[in-house]
């Protein structure tokens, strides 16, 4: 099903005025950005902390340091493995690679030692750009296994004026290393110099983004410029954003979200990006009402977060009138809260990273519907030039309301994996992305998301979804975050295990909990198990790590068998 589709009952839900295909405007991601310095030079593009830098600021310390990386060896097409949290030296290393004509690749700040190597040793990055922290606390190792040719090492407080006045750089402080390049030294070192202009294409590879690795070794997807170029689009078009809307960068620059839905949407725009370091609630709440923020998208425990702040009614979020989450499925009950708690309704998004962020929105100005039968609130519609179908094991179309599996086709579709032609031909097939998963279209084209097809929980030979489970206890006041998956069971092969968090100040017994999702649940999908948890492992863009829990606890089960 495509949205270009002259008989696609849900066209009805768009404004006259919203085209229904996007033309590609530039033939580069680079070429996106080079066109806004001859816009609005001067207009501001990162507001981090108390500091502005303008779209020509960026420009002048991106040449310059482009010419760095090719006078130390970085070679068109090379690999430049970016290691940082959300501070404005990403998007100068971005635009700078791309000036040197070679790849980003990008690296979780979480990473530790054994995954920087694996993302290193696969990617075949020959230069990093780092965070000092964690130059001193990982690629300091790393060197020491794997030839990194050229180290650029940078610091959060880099950039801002009175870093003592933003209590999360508090505990922040400057380190210096031998052997290592600084970031600012080496733009100081190159000021002035542009590098001889490079032709890069829509197909060729912008940055390599590593999956995450929940069914096997981590993947690098090759989105390519035409991907960024097509994805930043849509976010523009679809959202109605224009340069006098401000992004709040919430999720983490490393991630295929914050690529997209921040940097390349900044760069196309321009509009100005709000970076603050590394998530944290108050301080986020703090920069909306600093910069008259207007737009983000981030996962939903990044807005759980931020109703639960300690600081939550002292900040002016008024600012705020477009608000997009994605990444994984939404608990109507938090959208509600949220909406009760600042006014604001949390539409959905869909992608992946192997889809460079959206296939579907939420088209701005109307509410998800809610699946009567699953529970799941839709998580949009296609978006301009995209395919999706649902299809069962056997690759058969399904028709509305059957749940199979989600698969995609347009142009910010990935071609595939970077070097794994096997993976590439697992996941890519005959012009569909196989997204892995679980859902459903409804009668009007709206798709539900419910779950991930590895998570489906066979209790008895019951099928259980975790989310539709989670949802329900999401519905209790007192839970703030809640997590399912399946543990092993001697009679039903597996039964439910639910992890639950706790809102400030409030708390539920076992029973009380087992009992409200018995009014919400079939018997068998009624939690056996529930274990409370201070606080839930997240990836770095927020989301629950299921699989870390599975982990742990099948761990604990073999400790207690033995």
């Amino acid at each position: 099903m495509t949205n270009n589709a002259t008989d696609a009952p849900w066209l009805a839900l768009f404004d006259d005025d919203l085209p229904q295909e996007i033309d590609y405007e530039h033939s580069s991601a680079l070429e996106m950005f080079l066109a806004s310095v001859k816009l609005a030079p001067e207009a501001p593009l990162v507001r981090y902390f108390d500091v502005t830098l303008t779209v020509s600021d960026i420009d002048r310390m991106s040449d310059a340091l482009a010419v760095g990386l090719i006078d130390k060896g970085v070679q068109p097409g090379g690999r430049v493995a970016v290691y940082l949290q959300n501070v404005p030296q990403y998007l100068i290393a971005m635009l700078g690679i791309w000036k040197a004509g070679g790849i980003m690749v990008s690296i979780n700040p979480m990473y530790r030692h054994r995954e920087v190597i694996n993302i290193i040793d696969d990617s075949g990055a020959s230069a990093i750009i780092c965070l000092e922290s964690l130059y001193q606390d990982v690629v300091a190792e790393v060197r020491k296994e794997r030839p990194i040719d050229v180290v650029v090492c940078t610091s959060e407080l880099d950039f801002v004026q009175s870093p003592e006045s933003f209590e999360v750089l508090k505990d922040s402080s400057r380190r210096s290393f031998a052997d290592v390049e600084d970031f600012l030294d080496l733009i100081h070192e190159y000021r002035g110099q542009t590098p001889d202009p490079v032709t890069l294409t829509l197909n060729d590879v912008a940055f390599l983004t590593y999956t995450s690795g929940t069914t096997g070794p981590a993947k690098g997807a090759m989105n390519t410029h035409g991907n960024v170029v097509f994805t930043a689009q849509a976010y523009r078009d679809w959202i109605k954003l224009g340069r006098d809307d401000v992004i709040l960068g919430i999720a983490p620059l490393f991630h295929i979200t914050g690529l997209i839905g921040h940097m390349a949407l900044a760069i196309l725009g321009p509009m100005p990006l709000v970076l603050a370091y590394r998530f944290d609630a108050n301080s986020v709440l703090e920069m909306i009402e600093r910069w008259n923020a207007t737009f983000t998208i981030g996962a939903i425990t990044a807005f759980t977060a931020l109703m639960n702040a300690s600081e939550a009614d002292r900040w002016d979020t008024s600012s705020m009138k477009k608000v997009y989450t994605g990444g994984q499925p939404v608990p109507a009950a938090t959208v509600e809260s949220f909406e009760k708690k600042f006014g604001l309704y949390i539409r959905q998004a869909y992608g992946l990273t192997e889809t460079t962020s959206p296939t579907h929105f939420v088209p701005l100005g109307r509410r998800s519907p809610v699946d009567s039968t699953s529970g799941c609130l839709a998580v949009g519609v296609p978006i301009f030039n995209t395919g999706a179908q649902v299809i069962d094991d056997e690759g058969k179309v399904l028709g509305a309301g059957e749940v199979g599996e989600i698969v995609v086709s347009g142009p910010q579709v990935v071609p595939g994996y970077w070097q794994n032609p096997e993976e590439t031909a697992n996941a890519f097939r005959d012009g569909w992305f196989h997204t892995g998963d679980v859902g459903l279209m409804d009668g009007d084209g709206w798709f539900y998301v419910v779950d991930r097809k590895k998570d489906q929980i066979n209790a008895s030979g019951y099928k259980v979804w975790p989310r539709e489970v989670e949802d329900a206890l999401y519905e209790h006041p007192a839970v703030r975050e809640v997590a399912v998956i399946g543990v092993p069971d001697q009679y039903r092969g597996e039964t439910v295990k639910a992890f639950v968090s706790f809102r400030p100040g409030q708390s539920a017994t076992v029973e009380e909990l087992k009992a409200h999702s018995r009014e919400r649940l079939a018997a068998y999908k009624v939690p056996r198990e529930i274990e409370f948890i201070e606080e839930l492992p997240k990836t770095a863009s927020g989301k629950i790590l299921r699989r870390e829990l599975r982990q742990a606890s099948t761990t604990s089960s073999q400790g207690g068998a033995a």
